[in-house]
């Protein structure tokens, strides 16, 4: 495992830059690809699986923070996002576990956060490689 990042998208020289594009352009897609499938098609509720997910992309996140996969305020919103709906869905599952299933708006707010952490994890690899074009660019031109 590697040390910490010194720094994130905001201070990396161009070819960081492309390399943390390209690490976090695989992390998304096996996500997408593989494991989000995976936890679909496991035997459990709907909010027992968006639970599993919620948790691992707070995992995903805290390792993208400390890698420093992108721009850390678009991180921390991530992690914050990822972490309020596992916290709501698992509560949601501690209150069916009491009895209570009346209140599937905790799933239904859950879910939401993650797609909204999803798209920001989207916008920070698109700004990363914007930056990056931004750089070449600018290379371009002096050279």
């Amino acid at each position: 495992m590697q040390a910490p990042a010194n720094h994130t998208a905001e201070s990396a020289t161009r070819g960081e830059l492309l390399r943390s594009s390209a690490r976090l352009l695989a992390w998304l897609v096996c996500l997408a690809l593989l494991v989000v499938p995976i936890i679909r098609d496991l035997p459990l509720g709907q909010t027992t699986r968006t639970g599993l997910l919620a948790w691992l992309l707070v995992g995903v996140a805290l390792y993208w923070l400390y890698a420093g996969l992108g721009y850390r305020p678009l991180l921390l919103l991530q992690l914050l996002l990822f972490s309020v709906a596992a916290a709501l869905l698992s509560a949601k599952a501690m209150l069916v576990g009491v009895g209570v299933l009346r209140l599937s708006i905790l799933r239904r707010t859950a879910r939401l956060l993650v797609l909204v952490g999803a798209w920001t994890a989207g916008v920070n690899l698109l700004l990363m490689l914007a930056a990056l074009f931004r750089r070449h660019r600018e290379a371009r031109e002096r050279d």
